[in-house]
């Protein structure tokens, strides 16, 4: 019987971890959480398979120049959403993007590659905050431009066609899911990847030095 006894409390801690791990599987599979990640994936997956078009929208860059996004027709793009006051997510966006331009190699960007960094914050991010933001981050207008829609009233139809949700963070700033659109030289939405890898999204894409 004392054998018996001293095995009872393992068994009754294996069944304890076996209940916490069930309910913990069932607690994830009916969170938004899970759903909103097994909807990306879907996404990107959709993505991959049948690049989307993009809507004519006119831009405004650090410049104040205006141009679309059809303008990089022939090259491919990679696009990230972002908001000059921001803090946190947009300044690992901002390395992200920096790390992208310091591995492409030179003799193909511009020519087969450019950045673009576009605030959803247009009443805010005005061209001398586009161009503030772009000295921080190293973007030379040129291969890698920062700039805002022109008419805010577009301002949905853009970020629907990209799939950004902005949502306002109730102190004057959003909350916003951040990613690496890759536009191709169609001038289609053809990926969509995570911020944390961007040699492995240049390797994906054929452009790794």
């Amino acid at each position: 019987m004392s054998g018996f006894a001293r095995r009872r409390p393992g068994r009754a801690i294996g069944a304890s971890l076996t209940v916490v791990l069930v309910a913990a599987v069932a607690f994830w599979w009916s969170t938004d959480g899970l759903r909103a990640f097994t909807a990306e994936s879907a996404r990107r997956e959709r993505v991959l398979r049948s690049p989307q078009p993009m809507p004519p929208v006119a831009l405004e860059d650090q410049h104040g120049q205006l141009f679309t996004l059809d303008d990089y027709r022939g090259r491919r793009v990679a696009v990230e959403f972002v908001y000059t006051r921001c803090a946190s997510v947009c300044r690992s966006l901002g390395v992200a993007f920096r790390q992208l331009r310091d591995a492409v190699p030179v003799q193909r960007l511009g020519s087969e590659f450019a950045l673009l960094s576009l605030s959803f914050d247009p009443a805010h991010d005005d061209p001398a905050a586009l161009e503030a933001w772009a000295a921080t981050h190293g973007a030379d207008g040129r291969h890698w431009r920062v700039a805002r829609i022109a008419d805010p009233t577009r301002l949905r139809t853009l970020l629907d066609a990209f799939g950004v949700m902005v949502i306002p963070d109730g102190l004057g700033g959003y909350e916003h899911n951040a990613a690496i659109h890759l536009l191709d030289a169609q001038g289609r939405l053809a990926r969509i990847s995570d911020i944390e890898e961007p040699r492995r999204f240049l390797a994906d894409i054929g452009l790794g030095s």
